[in-house]
């Protein structure tokens, strides 16, 4: 039998969804409103999935597995489906929604908000923004250097970073400003999109902004300079994304070859390189309200910091599946699990079905 590693299955589906929507996107530019309807038809339970579904895939209504979950300032919740788009629960209803006039909105890879409480979406179709009434698409014809979003931030000063496979641009809210990156190329780089691409952004306690660049390790950026960033300077592996700075100022990293790291402003710690943990690929770093901090090590497990010791959860712990795409934690403090195979929450002590903590997953 042959396994195939998720990374692989991952680039598979972004290649087939790019292939059935190419010619059929319409691109909107600034200032198209678009019309949204929630789709409110009934739930399909039996609805075919990719992976059996052990936990709630959403009433139905995931077919594939939550890539990203946000709680905004309301306490409404988002969740971004890798093939079916948007779908949000406001304290009542679970809706899928469909924005009619838009692209296939089917992929969506980062959800944040700004001080103004405008939802962003960074999808597979261009840059969307929900002002709490109306959607606002925003694409190439605005400069967007390509609409298959990987990256996106708000740092410090409000400045909105997008990274697309094609590089990094700001955004002011109006117009997109190509922000270039370096020519340095590492030898033998091996991007898994585009040598191009940019999937993460992180504000460090200085000002620098880290960049993932996809196969050519990571830029620091600040005021005009940059800092490379690769094997030969302490990172693991070239193939490497910064995930999180964390409570303390420490900068959390993740690579396809090369474990997790941590950088505490002076040196690069290598958990998995050292042997402290297992896993070389990592990823999906996230800090709870207590200050530890959890990622994923794929096929191992999930992992907790709590700052002394690293603490492995399997699916002997309830998880659905070693693999997981997705932690987040809501403002009742329950931490959610997206996986292959459906929606879990840690109760604290082990993984269950999401729907026996709120229901309305079903």
């Amino acid at each position: 039998m042959i396994v195939f590693k998720a990374r692989y299955l991952i680039v598979f589906f972004l290649m087939l969804q790019f292939f059935l929507t190419k010619g059929q996107v319409k691109e909107h530019s600034d200032g198209d409103k678009i019309e949204n309807k929630v789709n409110t038809q009934p739930p399909i339970k039996s609805q075919n999935t990719t992976f059996p579904q052990i936990h709630t895939n959403l009433n139905g209504m995931v077919r594939e597995f939550v890539r990203c979950m946000y709680q905004d300032k309301k306490g409404n919740y988002w969740f971004g489906t890798n093939g079916n788009g948007i779908i949000k629960y406001d304290g009542s209803v679970l809706e899928n929604i469909n924005i009619e006039q838009s692209p296939k909105w089917t992929a969506i890879r980062k959800i944040i908000e700004d001080k103004d409480g405008n939802i962003w979406f960074g999808t597979s179709s261009g840059l969307l923004k929900y002002d709490g009434e109306k959607y606002t698409a925003f694409s190439t014809e605005v400069g967007l250097p390509d609409e298959e979003i990987w990256g996106l931030a708000i740092d410090s000063k409000g400045l909105i970073w997008v990274g697309s496979i094609e590089g990094v641009s700001h955004f002011d809210g109006k117009i997109f400003t190509p922000f270039l990156l370096p020519d340095t190329v590492v030898e033998n780089a091996d991007p898994m999109l585009s040598i191009k691409g940019a999937g993460g952004f992180v504000e460090d306690n200085d000002g620098n902004m880290w960049i993932n660049n996809d196969g050519n390790g990571i830029f620091k950026y600040k005021n005009g300079a940059f800092t490379h960033l690769t094997k030969e300077n302490g990172l693991t592996d070239n193939n490497a994304g910064v995930g999180l700075k964390d409570r303390n100022g420490n900068i959390w990293i993740g690579s396809f070859y090369g474990g997790a790291s941590k950088f505490d402003g002076t040196t690069f710690i290598n958990f998995t390189k050292d042997g402290i943990i297992e896993g070389i690929e990592t990823g999906g770093f996230y800090e709870d309200s207590k200050g530890n901090i959890w990622f994923t090590a794929e096929n191992i497990g999930v992992y907790k910091y709590d700052g002394t010791k690293f603490t492995l959860y399997t699916t002997k712990d309830g998880l659905t599946s070693n693999v997981v795409l997705s932690i987040f934690e809501d403002n009742k403090g329950q931490l959610w699990f997206g996986t292959w195979q459906g929606l879990c929450i840690f109760d604290g002590e082990k993984f269950v079905n999401a729907r026996e903590k709120e229901p309305w997953t079903n």
